[in-house]
């Protein structure tokens, strides 16, 4: 399979890549390296710039003929997402949106997230599952949300 792991130079990210290669797949890496560092992808192809770049992420996927996606690139910060919430909306939902829309458009369906236990905030009872009601109490997590919410409609429409 030929992956685009969106965030991949960064913790999470970094480690998939090295699981995916190691399992034999062909890794890209599209990372802006805000928070990640170029060192730590340690296989693939490192492509440096933004998910919200609509036309780099279309000639990305178009160049590497790519078949999934796994997105791990957020800002991540629960106190500066208080702080800066343009920030947060314009990256995580924004970038996430223009991400989507480079996919359709290229016919890329299969994308892995990567959220966070945030978007259901402060839980009535614990363990959280699954069904938990989810009601951020933070930008961080109610950007995430946003994003979940997103995957479920461009899945119901365009079949991701």
């Amino acid at each position: 399979m030929r992956v685009l792991v969106v965030g991949g130079a960064g913790y999470i990210g970094s480690h998939m890549v090295r699981l995916l290669d190691r399992a034999g797949h062909h890794v890209v890496v599209l990372d802006n390296l805000s928070t990640g560092f170029r060192e730590a992808v340690t296989a693939g192809t490192l492509v440096v710039g933004d998910m919200g770049d609509r036309a780099l992420v279309e000639s990305t996927l178009r160049e590497h003929a790519i078949d999934s996606v796994m997105h791990f690139a957020a800002c991540a910060l629960v106190g500066e997402s208080v702080q800066d919430p343009g920030k947060y909306y314009q990256n995580n939902v924004a970038g996430t949106l223009a991400l989507l829309e480079a996919m359709r458009v290229v016919g890329v369906k299969k994308i892995v997230f990567s959220s966070t236990c945030a978007t259901y905030g402060i839980p009535d009872e614990m363990p959280i599952r699954e069904g938990t009601p989810q009601d951020p109490v933070n930008p961080y997590g109610f950007s995430k949300l946003v994003c979940e919410r997103m995957l479920e409609d461009y899945a119901r429409a365009y079949g991701f």
